[in-house]
């Protein structure tokens, strides 16, 4: 059961510009009260009031040199403020997406995304999600509700080059006219038989992922749910690469056998 009393007076304690960083700049390392007022041009006087509350409270400790640092509840406070940031950072954002289908696990590691950047306009997703095929070495792994054509193209070079493909596509994906006949003409199905491509289903797909071992992009959809190609997160953060990767395999363990008859030009 949740103590909304205790909870309350946490989130009471946080809210202060100053206390906030305080508490960040503590994660690189412990630091005495002159040493924070001059970094953060304040009095001693405001930056020990706030050491004190913030002692009280649990979130850091006095040392035996003077010197505060954080605590473990506060090192870990500190993890989960990334979760709000992101959310903050994108209200407007989320006022025409949502996060579909999406896994609670997931949502609540939502934190690992605030180290991104958005793209806005299906021309600057599309040349973003280019650039993750472009500059993949080892692998590149999809979870889409549709490639368009010159991804395709881009995509089998790639592999001819050596980098591992693995693909989910929804089982109502838009599939482009002329995907067949490109598909045939490059080379793709001699790739998959070998195992070098390979591809799955979901019954459906409302968030996408792209991802490689350097960089990552992932599309939500609207509230709807329908997916939306106007507008992308792209980073090459671990953190946010990690999210991705976990998603992705998560989805991959979730889907069925790819079925080509289920899929319509």
């Amino acid at each position: 059961m949740i103590d909304f009393e205790n909870i309350s007076a946490e989130f009471l304690e946080l809210a202060s510009e100053v206390r906030l960083k305080i508490l960040f700049d503590l994660i690189k390392k412990p630091s005495r009260v002159t040493t924070m007022a001059k970094k953060f041009n304040v009095t001693a006087q405001e930056i020990h009031r706030n050491f004190e509350r913030m002692v009280n409270t649990g979130l850091i400790i006095k040392q035996e040199d003077n010197s505060y640092g954080l605590t473990t509840f506060g090192r870990t406070i500190c993890t989960q403020i990334y979760s709000v940031s992101f959310l903050s950072q994108n209200k407007k954002y989320l006022t025409t997406h949502g996060f579909g289908n999406l896994p609670p696990k997931f949502l609540r590691r939502i934190g690992d995304l605030s180290d991104s950047q958005e793209i806005i306009g299906v021309s600057k997703v599309l040349e973003t999600w280019k650039k993750i095929y472009r500059s993949a070495d080892e692998y590149i792994f999809n979870v889409l509700d549709e490639t368009p054509l010159d991804l395709i193209e881009l995509m089998i070079k790639r592999v001819k080059r050596g980098t591992k493909y693995r693909h989910i596509i929804s089982e109502n994906a838009s599939i482009p006219k002329g995907r067949k006949k490109l598909l045939e003409k490059s080379g793709f199905y001699p790739l998959l038989k070998a195992e070098k491509i390979q591809r799955r289903m979901l019954n459906t797909v409302q968030i996408s992922v792209i991802i490689n071992e350097k960089s990552a992009g992932l599309m939500f959809p609207d509230l709807s749910g329908k997916p939306d190609l106007r507008s992308m997160f792209y980073s090459q953060d671990e953190s946010f690469r990690e999210w991705c990767s976990d998603y992705f395999k998560y989805c991959w363990n979730s889907s069925d056998p790819f079925k080509e008859f289920k899929l319509q030009e």
